[in-house]
């Protein structure tokens, strides 16, 4: 096994055909890997580890059903992917659950998915540690020093990336910033 793969394609081979002592070599030599992406992706180190475990029981549970032994490096980050993206879509507070009455029609829904999806997005979209520290305060509602501790920065850089993130999702939502864009103006 290289460092560039994560199984042989023996191996996987002998998972994909239910041998369990492979399956089980397929998932170790995944983890790391997995984990690594998730913590890359999900807003706080839990749901990182949430997202990977999930990532790793789909793999358990479907790994007959992959089509090419050297398809499992992008199938399993394409589910981490999704997974944290639907673990931040998740802490977007309904607004049925604030006010049963806000959304009056299936017009309002449509529109309101929309919104969420587009929000949801941008902030998919923010570097790294921008949108950790983003959701974090933001949407978890940790303390800034709290939010500082567990990414490892100063106080006063925890700031400058939240300012940063902040401002680069208004300008997004606006349309006067691309996702590629290194810095708001």
């Amino acid at each position: 096994m290289t460092d560039r793969t994560w199984a042989s394609a023996q191996l996987i081979t002998a998972a994909q055909a239910g041998d369990r002592a492979s399956i089980v070599a397929v998932l170790d030599g995944a983890h790391v890997h997995v984990r690594r992406f998730a913590e890359h992706l999900c807003a706080t180190p839990q749901d990182a580890e949430d997202a990977a475990q999930e990532a790793l029981i789909i793999l358990y549970r479907k790994i007959g059903s992959l089509r090419a032994t050297g398809a499992l490096a992008s199938w399993m980050f394409r589910i981490v992917r999704n997974e944290c993206l639907r673990r931040a879509r998740s802490l977007v507070v309904e607004p049925e659950e604030i006010e049963p009455d806000l959304v009056t029609s299936a017009e309002d829904e449509a529109i309101r998915r929309l919104e969420a999806e587009r929000v949801a997005q941008a902030i998919q979209e923010l570097p790294d540690v921008q949108r950790r520290v983003l959701i974090m305060r933001d949407v978890l509602g940790y303390p800034g020093r709290t939010v500082a501790d567990r990414l490892g920065l100063s106080t006063p850089a925890m700031k400058s990336h939240l300012h940063r993130a902040r401002t680069r999702l208004r300008l997004s939502l606006n349309g006067q910033v691309g996702p590629d864009s290194t810095h708001a103006r």
